[in-house]
């Protein structure tokens, strides 16, 4: 069993460590590709996950808030997507984190990482509609609550109805399946071994891929909802946050590099022995986890994602700064934009024609510094 001690740690380190704070200060940028200007709006403190919906004309980015008292509260954040502008404040009722859009439902989905629930938004009324626990908190030594999981990302598979979720442990992880059409918890998978971080879903969805910081690429399979095979996950030691790519049927992660979740490992796991510096993005076959290809990139890489129409994976490199961009089939590097301080997530339109990026700034202890987004026409 995870002894919920050691989650806050873990939390902190990757939602505020990784991510860092907020960016102030809009501009304009200019890419080293075919990209053209591109605008940077700061929208509120600790920003995390963005999606856009085509429907709503809208883009979607989540605020924790802060973490002290005092601080603004958490909530979801409407955007004109031409001009960033905000038009709508959804409040939630804890720290939200990840996102995930179900289109055609019209349904908004929010992980409320630390507090073990997800919260369900009506994207048409902006509203919350409910709030699932999907776990109880357990009360720690100093008297506060904890989850027994950590919650980090957030996959839909609408065709099933399902929305997918990675419970975060030290010592054992599981993996929650909602059930979206009738708003409830359907079941927790066990079983996906310690600090479950990616996920990933291929166009079937017969399968649900798991990255681990113990190194493991783990298969569910979606029909049985049980685990079916666990393999090294090419090598990578911090693959945070895993892709499906559909040209050509693989995986991509990136291997973060971070000191930090080095101690933790070792911490985790007595003996524990770093081979490999990580900063890098990984190409991995899905039935073996055998390592692809392998491209370096700037210090740090939090979140990657594959545009297949331009035939390219985004990378956001926290440490590095920088919004660096690589050819999906060689992993070969075709660009590098300083983003400073810390981009941290990627969302695309519908069209493939804009990306848009969450941006931290310098982690400073008790800070509420205003986070951005920024707009890049490709």
């Amino acid at each position: 069993m995870t002894n919920p001690s050691l989650l806050p740690v873990l939390r902190r380190r990757e939602w505020l460590a990784l991510a860092g704070l907020g960016m102030a200060a809009p501009g304009l940028l200019r890419s080293a590709q075919a990209q053209t200007a591109s605008l940077r709006v700061d929208i509120a403190p600790h920003l995390y996950e963005i999606v856009h919906s085509p429907k709503q004309n809208a883009l979607f980015v989540a605020s924790a808030g802060g973490f002290a008292p005092g601080a603004p509260p958490p909530r979801v954040f409407r955007l004109d997507p031409t001009t960033l502008a905000v038009q709508a404040e959804i409040a939630l009722p804890v720290w939200g984190f990840g996102l995930a859009l179900d289109e055609e439902a019209g349904r908004l989905y929010v992980g409320h990482a630390v507090h073990a629930s997800i919260s369900i938004i009506d994207v048409a009324s902006n509203a919350v509609l409910t709030t699932i626990q999907l776990a109880e908190m357990v009360e720690q030594p100093d008297g506060k609550k904890a989850p027994p999981y950590g919650l980090r990302r957030l996959v839909l598979d609408a065709s099933r109805g399902r929305l997918y979720l990675p419970g975060l442990g030290m010592k054992d992880g599981v993996l929650y399946v909602v059930d979206t059409r009738r708003a409830a918890l359907d079941r927790t998978v066990t079983g996906i071994g310690p600090a479950a971080m990616g996920i990933a879903l291929p166009p079937s969805g017969d399968r649900i891929f798991i990255s681990t910081l113990a190194g493991k690429l783990v298969t569910v399979d979606a029909e049985k909802l049980e685990v079916v095979r666990e393999t090294e996950a090419g090598g990578a030691e911090q693959p945070l946050k895993l892709d499906w790519d559909p040209t050509n049927n693989r995986l991509l992660a990136v291997d973060q590099g971070l000191e930090g979740i080095r101690r933790m490992q070792q911490r985790a796991s007595p003996g524990f022995v770093s081979r490999n510096p990580g900063n890098r993005v990984v190409a991995l076959e899905p039935e073996t986890g055998r390592l692809l290809a392998e491209a370096p990139v700037p210090a740090g890489p939090v979140t990657l994602l594959a545009d297949p129409k331009r035939g390219a994976l985004y990378v956001a490199c926290r440490g590095g700064g920088t919004l660096t961009t690589l050819a999906l089939d060689s992993l070969a590097k075709r660009s590098e934009l300083p983003l400073p301080v810390h981009p941290n997530s990627f969302a695309l339109d519908d069209a493939g024609n804009t990306l848009f990026v969450t941006v931290k700034a310098e982690g400073r202890d008790g800070a509420w510094d205003p986070e951005a987004v920024a707009r890049f026409s490709l």
